[in-house]
């Protein structure tokens, strides 16, 4: 190996062999009784770990080492001494007892990697299930169009990356469209989205959609009132037509607070594989937090329908949005196999609601 080894490719590594440990996969020869055994003996031995009262360095970003707590050398060496584990350190384990007790050598969080041992047999989990789903809208020819909305840096594009790590790009779309050009300036409004709505038996990801003209557009001024108000006439009418020819829509709003939002823009600015994110929309994002909550609001009280709701996720944790959002989409449709999943399809209602009168306020 050459230097250190790359902090992702490093969590990976210890999640995965956590995860062998944890999940206890059994093998063709083991016995259910002894994969039970040795479960309820991991699950003992991770549980009797004490929690550390270690410096945290903030990050919300999931594979980041500063995510990692570490113990500063009371010598003044180097505190990211002993962060990595290695290869070759990880291929000596045989036990669980082990992977604590080098986790612990090296000064490692360990109730921070197992959250993220538990983050990712979720993910994972959910993104079988979002194949079989996808499968199932292949051969029964349904069409799905999933809305991704919110405030700049609230998670969006992360939790779209998730849905579709393991589909099939022949039968999904992720639609992110540009500036509209003068000749669509020109057409009417839905026009362009409507050449973007989902093909029979296929998934479409809108990382945003037609509502940037209910609140990026007006509190930007980048269209006229007349424009705003015809749009927010038109919409739920568009939606209904799209719901009554059988198309599956699902609206999604990314809520952070004020404060998250202004982080995650100092993590893009200091991060150069992040720069590319940054927009000029996002130096006023928050100068303009009270107007894009105005509109929101609006939007939230003329666009929800029971044809078509709103449905907020708490985004300051990004795992859980993730999760969640991931949760809430399989829960809605009964595709085939959804009965042998091995985690619940039932989504967190502290993190994932229905618009209502009183969750107007959250960001």
């Amino acid at each position: 190996m050459n230097g250190a080894p790359n902090a992702v490719d490093n969590m990976r590594s210890v999640t995965t062999i956590a995860g062998d440990f944890s999940s206890a996969s059994p093998t063709k020869d083991a016995s259910p009784a002894g994969d039970q055994i040795e479960r309820a003996q991991f699950e003992a031995s991770w549980d009797a770990v004490a929690p550390t009262d270690h410096r945290t360095i903030p990050s919300d970003a999931l594979y980041d080492e500063r995510e990692i707590r570490i113990t500063r050398d009371p010598s003044g060496g180097d505190s990211k001494a002993g962060l990595y584990l290695t290869h070759e350190e990880l291929s000596d384990l045989h036990s669980a007892r082990e992977f604590i007790q080098l986790l612990r050598s090296k000064n490692l969080d360990v109730a921070k990697i197992k959250a993220a041992v538990a983050y990712e047999y979720e993910l994972e989990s959910l993104q079988i299930e979002l194949v079989k789903l996808q499968r199932w809208i292949q051969e029964s020819r349904q069409r799905v169009a999933i809305l991704f909305e919110g405030r700049d840096a609230a998670g969006k594009g992360g939790t779209i990356r998730r849905f579709i790590e393991h589909l099939n790009p022949r039968a999904m779309r992720v639609v992110a469209l540009p500036t509209p050009s003068e000749e669509e300036r020109g057409q009417w409004y839905f026009q362009r989205y409507m050449k973007q709505l989902p093909n029979a038996g296929e998934i479409v990801f809108f990382d945003r959609s037609w509502y940037n003209r209910a609140v990026v557009e007006p509190a930007n001024d980048f269209c006229t009132r007349e424009q705003y108000d015809r749009f927010m006439q038109q919409v739920p009418e568009f939606e209904h037509m799209l719901v009554e020819d059988g198309v599956v829509l699902v609206k999604f709003w990314f809520s952070i607070g004020k404060d998250i939002q202004a982080a995650r823009f100092d993590s893009r600015r200091r991060n150069p594989l992040k720069q590319w994110k940054l927009s000029p929309l996002d130096t006023r994002a928050q100068e303009k937090w009270d107007s894009y909550t105005k509109y929101k609001e609006v939007m939230f009280s003329r666009t929800h329908t029971s044809f078509s709701p709103w449905i907020i996720v708490r985004a300051n944790n990004k795992r859980k949005a993730r999760l969640e959002s991931m949760r809430h989409l399989l829960s809605l449709i009964d595709y085939a196999g959804k009965d042998t999943a091995r985690v619940s399809l039932y989504p967190d209602p502290n993190v994932i609601m229905r618009f209502h009168r009183g969750s107007i306020k959250i960001d």
